[in-house]
């Protein structure tokens, strides 16, 4: 089976300074992804889990961005985060699919976040001592 021109990425470029990553397909559609939604719709069984109801909500990635994108055949990408995470290999039709989607993909994430009183920022622990 060849891929359409719709699902072949012709151009991947990340703002470090944006942390985003903009994608062009082959039909001449233009997307942007921010980092922080490829982290969390990574496609690693890490994130989505071995199969349905097995997957785990990513929370304190606000700020995360990517440290490398590289290539993985004619098909794919393999992302690796500046958290360390870089197990998901996002297909051309996957990212396709996440781009044209974001918006509802984002909305769910967001209450998924709220109903397990969750957040996007870090967690940040503060440590008190006595000298």
């Amino acid at each position: 089976m060849t891929p359409s021109d719709s699902d072949t990425a012709t151009r991947l470029h990340y703002s470090r300074s944006r942390r985003r990553l903009e994608l062009s397909f082959g039909d001449g559609a233009d997307f942007e992804l921010s980092a922080e939604f490829l982290r969390v719709f990574s496609p690693s069984a890490e994130v989505r889990g071995h199969g349905p109801g097995q997957e785990t909500l990513q929370t304190g990635k606000s700020s995360v961005g990517i440290s490398a994108i590289n290539p993985v055949g004619h098909y794919a990408v393999q992302i690796t985060f500046d958290d360390g995470h870089d197990s998901g290999l996002y297909s051309w039709r996957y990212l396709r699919d996440l781009a044209e989607h974001q918006d509802q993909y984002w909305q769910r994430y967001l209450q998924q976040l709220s109903a397990e009183g969750k957040s996007r920022d870090p967690e940040i622990q503060v440590l008190h001592f006595e000298p």
